[in-house]
């Protein structure tokens, strides 16, 4: 009896510390459950606000303002009550494009280096560096395009406006480099090392393996840190209102001055305009066409990435 006895005591305090750990466990995980829970409320709360308050003020803009006007006026003069958005639209556009024309050949060409011919000590040295370059605020970018870039093309080009889209299309290039690089990088290096190998035992180089069997196995993912580029490059915003200039205007010569259409936004928000008055509701028209315009974007590259993604075991 004694033996039984002193048996049961001493695996009592065992089993309720078995429970009390399972118990704490329990709560913990629902502890963090909720705060994860709520995080993603408050991401979706605030794009909710974010809508809300876009239609909200731009809802009596497009009571005076025809939507259609709006969409396909050619002229942007909200002081001479003109609001075709169609220059904004083409300075941003125009901007963007320059951008990845600056910044998809130099990122996929240093990201495959990294990937694929880098030592691990050049690797290890330059992706910190890139990381440094993705910090630096757009203001000092667009600080470097009036002293450095802007000049230099004036130079170069004596018909050029003195702040022009192409040094805009240069340093926002320069300033979404860090993440074509990063992402492009890291899809590169998780192609299956199995792909590589039955490359390499069929003969092919190394120019063919990198060209003919990791891009096109990583291309989903290439894809995809262009697409979240752009979207980087379509947003900016203080490196666009210094370095491109303030005229909207509808065309294709990049040596000219445009406006994009959060350099517009960036103008106009600087309290001249009263509150209620069809000036300052153009602000949220605007804003709310640069929301559409992304929100497209991105749907847009969801469909593009579903049909490209490559699966591996």
């Amino acid at each position: 009896m004694s033996t039984v006895s002193t048996t049961n005591e001493t695996s009592a305090p065992g089993i309720d510390a078995e429970t009390s750990a399972r118990l704490w466990r329990t709560r913990s995980e629902a502890v963090i459950r909720t705060l994860l829970l709520i995080c993603a409320g408050v991401s979706v709360a605030t794009t909710v606000g974010i809508v809300v308050l876009l239609l909200f003020e731009s809802l009596p803009f497009f009571a005076e303002v025809s939507v259609v006007e709006f969409l396909t006026g050619t002229k942007w003069a909200p002081t001479n009550e003109q609001f075709g958005i169609l220059p904004l639209f083409c300075g941003t556009m125009l901007v963007t494009v320059g951008a990845m024309m600056v910044a998809l050949p130099l990122g996929l060409g240093c990201a495959i280096y990294l990937a694929e011919y880098a030592t691990p000590w050049v690797r290890e040295t330059v992706k910190p560096a890139l990381e440094v370059l993705a910090g630096i605020p757009s203001v000092v970018f667009g600080y470097l395009a009036i002293v450095a870039i802007s000049p230099f093309i004036k130079s170069w080009i004596p018909s050029a406006d003195p702040a022009n889209a192409a040094a805009a299309a240069i340093v926002v290039g320069f300033m979404i480099l860090p993440t074509i690089i990063s992402l492009s990088e890291d899809v590169l290096r998780s192609v299956p090392r199995s792909l590589r190998e039955g490359a390499y035992a069929l003969g092919a180089t190394k120019y063919d393996v990198t060209v003919k069997v990791v891009i096109p196995a990583a291309l989903s993912g290439i894809v995809a840190s262009f697409l979240l580029a752009v979207s980087r490059a379509i947003g900016e915003t203080m490196a666009v209102t210094l370095a491109a200039g303030g005229t909207p205007r509808m065309t294709l010569n990049m040596f000219e001055s445009v406006q994009t259409m959060t350099a517009y936004i960036v103008e106009k928000s600087g309290g001249e305009n009263s509150y209620g008055t069809i000036e300052y509701r153009t602000i949220f028209a605007v804003a709310l066409a640069l929301f559409v315009s992304t929100m497209v974007l991105n749907i847009v590259a969801q469909w593009i990435l579903a049909r490209m993604r490559e699966k591996y075991e």
